[in-house]
């Protein structure tokens, strides 16, 4: 009996011993930290503040780009066959999670990770009859993320603009071509348009040149226009500098208003603008990424939908001659004096 002591003793420094092999050995008890790995895929230049909304949040939410977090950012702009590279290898690499924009990148990245675990969260895209979701509640499948309230926008960019130069009977709007976002702005805004007898001159492009001919083609041989403003809708046109430079000197030269653009290139400004702020969004999708890499399945979270900004240039009516209410002067969130 008198062993049992002893023996117990021994085993007490066998495991003290075992233990300092162990820790000089560089083997730790404890698990490591997982590293999450996130694909970025920016797809349009305008909307890139997003990634650094994104990874700010994501750094506030505790997760150390470096440390815990690695990002891998890639870019395109509207180019089909490249978003389909940078996903597949996206895919490949097996990451943790993906954060895309806009739109058309989206589906692209809903196809690529169909049959994978990999989950998607998105920001500044169009879900009204795009098949981004099952609908905004119940996104469903392996995705969810921040919409942009393009319909809504739309009309009240058109509102806007009525607002301010009710004279406008005939507006040129200008698109990009099969662009996917624009069929559900196409459906509120044509009978909100024929409600007031305003004429919607449609013009789809896919480059500056083409919008260019098209703009002159409007030009009357006298010099005149048989156009009264031009209203961006939400796609590409409206935030590619090269598109948005083409209509601004046409406007500035023939002294029409040209509303819903959310740029400043040369000089040139739209009279209005009303949008989503993409760093913004980019916050708010940290928010979703941040749930789901905590175990919550993406098709379960809720779509988020961010206000929009309304942004007035009071100068540029000055120049034309336009009155702005003081109504609509009242409803911006920044005036331009």
């Amino acid at each position: 009996m008198a062993q049992y002591p002893v023996v117990r003793k021994a085993c007490r420094y066998l495991g003290i011993a075992l233990m300092l092999v162990l820790v000089g050995s560089g083997v730790s008890c404890r698990p490591s930290p997982k590293v999450y790995r996130v694909g970025v895929l920016s797809g349009l230049a305008f909307i890139a503040p997003a990634v650094d909304g994104f990874k700010t949040r994501m750094t506030e939410l505790g997760y150390v780009e470096g440390q815990n977090i690695l990002y891998d950012v890639q870019s395109a702009t509207v180019d089909v066959a490249a978003y389909r590279r940078i996903l597949q290898q996206f895919v490949e690499n097996q990451v943790d999670l993906i954060f895309v924009f806009p739109t058309e990148a989206t589906l692209e990245a809903k196809a690529a990770t169909q049959g994978t675990d990999i989950p998607v969260v998105f920001c500044y895209v169009v879900v009204e009859d795009t098949g981004v979701v099952n609908s905004v509640r119940e996104p469903g499948g392996n995705i969810t993320g921040v919409r942009y309230p393009g319909p809504e926008i739309m009309l009240k960019r058109f509102e806007v603009m009525q607002r301010i130069a009710p004279h406008a009977r005939r507006i040129l709007l200008p698109y990009w071509r099969n662009y996917p976002t624009i069929p559900s702005q196409l459906k509120v805004l044509r009978p909100a348009a024929e409600a007031v007898g305003v004429s919607l001159i449609e013009a789809p492009i896919e480059s500056a040149a083409e919008l260019e001919q098209v703009l002159q083609s409007h030009r009357l041989a006298d010099g005149s226009l048989d156009i009264d403003a031009i209203l961006f809708m939400n796609d590409p046109v409206a935030i590619m500098p090269e598109t948005f430079l083409v209509a601004a000197r046409f406007a500035d030269q023939h002294r029409i208003p040209i509303g819903g653009a959310p740029m400043e290139v040369e000089n040139y400004r739209p009279l209005y603008d009303l949008l989503v702020d993409p760093y913004t969004s980019g916050r708010l999708a940290a928010f979703l990424a941040d749930k789901i890499l905590r175990g919550t399945p993406a098709g379960t979270l809720p779509v988020v939908s961010p206000e929009p900004y309304l942004r007035i240039n009071y100068r540029r009516a000055l120049e034309l001659g336009l009155l702005v209410p003081e109504s609509l002067l009242a409803e911006a969130d920044e005036v331009l004096r």
